[in-house]
């Protein structure tokens, strides 16, 4: 009923009003949604949760683009998303280090890895709406949005790499799977999947409206059915769904037909719209906050404050500082640093902790103590990460 003066008139989002829905709901206010409390499978549903609505969000993405972006951008793209995400990852995973000794090197790599990705759907907070039309150039939105569906599809090797160096015995065998399942596998095959798809999908739906087989609507529901089907198939056969998921996408309207079948209508902006508001509504209620002190593993509050600071000025600002003047889509340092805040990480999180034992109390190894304090850390500066959208967008 007052979404509009919520949104255009207060620049609050769906980012910020869900969560905080969430936290009022969820087992530290209200306690009527406690997802934490479903036992065994918690972790499950919590990554399910985020596969379908990042999936949505990365399909999205890709057929909101101009046509043909990602070739015409391809180099400023590399650029962007390579050297600004190995910078971070190493970077962050020594603060990390820095900040919980307990923690080596590998295991805060692994933790740096799931803060490496921008996520499309808390990113669309400045690349849609009033604000974002008003005060932030198009270009710039176009390759936020380009990059954070990239990036995010991308941690799968850095986060591989982690765990495998982690579970492991051997370096070779970690690096030898890192690069045939990491990589091969997961990156390539997943990419080559999504866009086999999308342009099979394209050529068939334009077949099918030459004959009159298909209406407009129809054109509209394939929106979330595709990109469903697309990770659907990817997880299935254990490549990375998320590039999938955006390769599907920027395939299907490369052409731009589906873009013209599709344009004007509401339909897929009501459903990007629910995913998203019942995605943070989750995320709310899941945060651990009674886990954000927990000295017997040295989580502290100001720690975690420690390291929110340290990712927001120092995992994308420096790299996008130095290396805009390669991108003719950031015109300015001013827009290098307003693109260079940008973190979130659920979906990597609980992917983690699918590759890593359950912690015994107290963990008797480092892959214990891994999976017991990821979440814990992770989490928290997701919440940091939607407050200071909150504040940059208002």
């Amino acid at each position: 009923m007052i979404s509009l003066l919520v949104k255009e008139k207060l620049y609050i989002n769906e980012v910020v009003l869900g969560t905080g829905f969430g936290i009022i709901i969820g087992p530290y206010a209200a306690n009527v949604f406690t997802p934490r409390e479903w036992g065994p499978l918690e972790n499950t549903i919590t990554l399910e949760v985020m596969r379908v609505v990042l999936a949505t969000g990365l399909f999205a993405v890709g057929v909101e683009l101009p046509c043909a972006y990602m070739k015409e951008h391809a180099k400023s793209l590399l650029i962007v998303v390579v050297p600004t995400m190995a910078f971070g990852w190493v970077v962050v995973a020594g603060v990390i280090q820095a900040l919980f000794p307990e923690l080596n090197y590998i295991s805060s790599l692994c933790i740096a890895a799931c803060l490496t990705p921008t996520d499309p759907v808390t990113c669309a907070a400045i690349t849609r709406g009033k604000f974002a039309t008003k005060h932030v150039p198009v270009n710039i939105r176009r390759i936020l949005s380009a990059e954070s569906a990239a990036n995010d599809g991308l941690a799968y090797p850095f986060l591989a790499i982690s765990i495998y160096l982690t579970v492991e015995t051997s370096v070779r065998t970690a690096l030898g799977k890192w690069f045939l399942v990491g990589w091969l596998y997961q990156v390539i095959l997943g990419t080559v999947l999504g866009a086999v798809l999308g342009l099979l999908f394209s050529k068939l739906m334009k077949l099918s409206h030459n004959k009159g087989f298909i209406d407009r609507e129809s054109y509209v529901a394939q929106y979330l059915a595709l990109s469903i089907f697309t990770i659907g198939i990817a997880s299935t056969i254990g490549a990375d769904d998320l590039l999938a998921a955006f390769a599907a996408g920027s395939a299907i309207s490369w052409d731009g037909h589906f873009n013209v079948q599709t344009e004007d209508d509401t339909f897929s902006s009501v459903i990007d719209y629910v995913l998203n508001c019942g995605c943070f509504i989750y995320i709310g209620a899941w945060l651990p906050f009674d886990a954000y002190n927990s000295s017997e593993y040295g989580i502290t509050p100001w720690k975690l404050v420690l390291l929110m600071i340290a990712i927001l000025v120092l995992r994308r600002i420096p790299p996008l500082l130095a290396l805009y003047k390669f991108v003719p889509e950031i015109a300015s340092w001013k827009e290098a640093l307003f693109s260079g805040h940008f973190v979130s990480a659920v979906f990597v999180s609980s992917l983690a902790l699918t590759r890593l034992p359950t912690p015994e109390h107290p963990p008797a190894n480092q892959a214990q103590y891994l999976a017991a304090t990821i979440q814990p850390i992770v989490s928290f500066v997701v919440l940091g990460s939607i407050i200071v959208r909150k504040y940059c967008c208002g």
